[in-house]
């Protein structure tokens, strides 16, 4: 959308919503919105529109806002406003809970009056030039959880009057000029998700009782100048998934202990001071996918145990002291020499870059094990090899006397006629107890046949004459599929007692990957995509063959389009009344509609794998679940 907003829209006086975010509006913002008196939602962010500002620097749009009672979100973010923050932003009342106004070149401090809002839940003011010291009021705003004031010029210490603020879950101050110590009461915080105060100038040593925060989940303390040494409590931060302490003056040994981050993702610890060698509990740290540990003065050998570290995709231990010989196996066939440059005495393969690794003492026994597995081991292969197939031979005797081949018995399957009377029985009667799921043409329940063999059943409405197509094309597209994951039709019965043979695999066409329809290529990565399909259905209440995807619009190009500020237009609304209160819980749902959509993707080696899925599903789970 174009121009500017017309004043006549507050003619709708009943209006409790207005949405007009991401387009390429202009001018001056209405200062008529006081009309709106049920308006509870304002978005007008990520537009070119101006403010007009009175001789004593109030917006004008802003004093008539405040006339908004059940005002209770205004963003204004990613708009040119260019003027001062107004102290008339403590005048609205207490059930206003978020303020956007981030990246609208506002300048000079932040008001203390904003300490008056005392329903506030999330207050941004990101990426400005605000200066000046974090006013002392903010310790007010009790149902705080977010406050994201990073990439301003905020100078002074951090108040110790945030500590005040219970319910925070995340503190973003990062990339200002703040400086002195961490607030030792940090660690009262106990709904503390995310701290980031990298790039300031924060001095003195990180707190002892920091180590106590053991729900939080990423930490950034990056480029200050804090000194001292790691403590082994580092081991308390249970959950935490991102440490960068990189580019400060800490010293002393990395304590083992720091093997009991099982969840870890990212580690930096790269331009301090420490020394001595890298602990073998890294590997331990099974859900690493970054390390640098460059720019130390750590020395010894690379831990072997770094070969287990799966996930691992980046790593940088260069300018250090290390020796001996990097390892070769695990992530380590995927590392450059970028990873291993400036070491002391490291030794490779030359693709690496370093000198080969030198013969040692044991060219005596490397020889008694050759000569072991040229004249000894060959016997005693071929003696084993024979008492296997001995044993072997009398298993298959044995079990053929007692069970028909296997052959005869999916001929008996695929030759059985199956009855309506047979399915009827089966199902009880097709008893909603045995109902497994219904769908656009039919229902599927499950049964037990009179041998005992366990069935899920098929039934078509007969009154739907796509019913019958969307069965020819399911069995068109996977007639010649086998998967272990996908059960087989080995009979069917539409009416009385005929019936037909099928032995072929189904499955339905909405959950299906493309490369699958298409073509019947079938791989573990078929299953994920199915997986994030069903995901999305889980918490958006929504199937993939619902009515309202039609044409280009599919499930997974709804929810793509909608993320991230349109969470609450995909999601259940049981499920958002339910969280919305919650930050933290509310960013839960968003990282499950993007996993969603990463199993989804068109291109099968674009898709997680699903190791990784249970991972990153057991991540948001933990966090979820943690109280707060």
């Amino acid at each position: 959308l174009t121009g500017t907003i017309p004043n006549s829209i507050t003619n709708a006086s009943k209006l409790i919503g207005l949405d007009l975010n991401s387009n390429s509006l202009s001018g001056q913002i209405p200062n008529t919105f006081g009309n709106l008196r049920h308006l509870s939602t304002l978005n007008i962010r990520a537009n070119y529109l101006t403010t007009e500002t009175s001789s004593n620097g109030e917006w004008s749009f802003l004093s008539s806002l405040t006339n908004c009672n059940k005002l209770r979100a205004l963003s204004l973010g990613s708009n040119p406003l260019n003027s001062i923050l107004p102290p008339l932003i403590g005048n609205f009342s207490a059930s206003f809970q978020q303020f956007y106004a981030h990246e609208c070149k506002l300048k000079g401090s932040i008001p203390k009056e904003i300490g008056n809002l005392r329903g506030l839940i999330a207050l941004s003011l990101f990426a400005n030039d605000l200066n000046g010291t974090i006013p002392t009021t903010l310790g007010r705003l009790q149902q705080l959880q977010a406050l994201v004031l990073h990439r301003n010029n905020l100078q002074g210490y951090i108040p110790y009057n945030i500590c005040h603020l219970k319910r925070l879950s995340n503190l973003q101050l990062q990339r200002n000029n703040l400086n002195g110590p961490i607030p030792t009461c940090l660690s009262s915080l106990i709904s503390l998700r995310q701290l980031h105060l990298g790039s300031n100038q924060l001095t003195s040593s990180i707190p002892s009782s920091f180590w106590s925060l053991e729900y939080i989940l990423r930490i950034d303390l990056s480029s200050n100048s804090l000194s001292g040494s790691l403590p082994s409590d580092i081991q308390n931060l249970k959950v935490l998934i991102y440490l960068n302490l990189s580019r400060n003056q800490l010293s002393g040994n990395i304590p083992i202990t720091i093997g009991g981050l099982k969840d870890l993702i990212t580690l930096s610890l790269a331009r301090n001071r420490f020394q001595d060698s890298i602990p073998d509990s890294f590997g331990s740290l099974t859900s690493l996918e970054y390390l640098d540990l460059s720019n130390n003065n750590l020395s010894r050998e690379i831990p072997k145990s770094f070969e287990i570290l799966s996930h691992l995709k980046r790593l940088n231990v260069s300018h250090n002291r290390l020796e001996g010989k990097i390892p070769t196996n695990g992530p380590f066939r995927n590392f450059s020499a970028q990873s291993f440059l400036w070491n002391y005495a490291l030794c490779g393969p030359p693709r690496l870059q370093v000198p080969p690794c030198k013969e040692d003492d044991t060219k005596g026994s490397k020889k008694a094990a050759l000569i072991f597995l040229k004249y000894f081991l060959p016997p005693i292969i071929s003696t084993t090899l024979i008492v296997i197939l001995i044993i072997l031979c009398i298993r298959y005797r044995n079990r053929s006397a007692k069970n028909p081949p296997q052959e005869d018995l999916f001929a008996l399957a695929t030759w059985r006629r199956t009855s309506y009377l047979d399915i009827q029985q089966a199902t009880d009667g097709f008893n909603e107890c045995n109902l497994l799921g219904a769908g656009s043409f039919g229902s599927v329940y499950k049964g037990t046949l009179f041998d005992e063999t366990n069935v899920a059943i098929k039934v078509f409405n007969l009154q739907l004459e796509r019913a019958f197509r969307s069965f020819e094309s399911e069995c068109e597209v996977l007639r010649n599929v086998r998967h272990r994951n996908l059960i087989k039709i080995f009979s069917s019965c539409c009416e009385g007692d005929d019936s037909v043979t099928q032995t072929m695999t189904m499955a339905t066409i909405g959950y299906m990957a493309l490369e699958y329809a298409s073509d019947g290529i079938i791989s573990p990565k078929c299953d994920v995509y199915s997986y994030g399909v069903l995901l999305m259905e889980t918490f958006t209440r929504k199937k993939p063959t619902d009515e309202m995807f039609t044409g280009e619009m599919s499930l997974k190009h709804w929810i793509k389009e909608s993320l991230p500020h349109g969470l609450t237009e995909v999601v259940d609304a049981n499920l958002v009344r339910e969280v919305q209160a919650s930050y933290a819980k509310m960013d839960c749902l968003l990282r499950i509609m993007h996993l969603a959509l990463g199993c989804c993707m068109d291109s099968p080696e674009q898709r997680m794998w699903m190791t990784d899925v249970v991972v990153k599903l057991q991540k948001i789970k933990q966090t979820f679940l943690v109280p707060g």
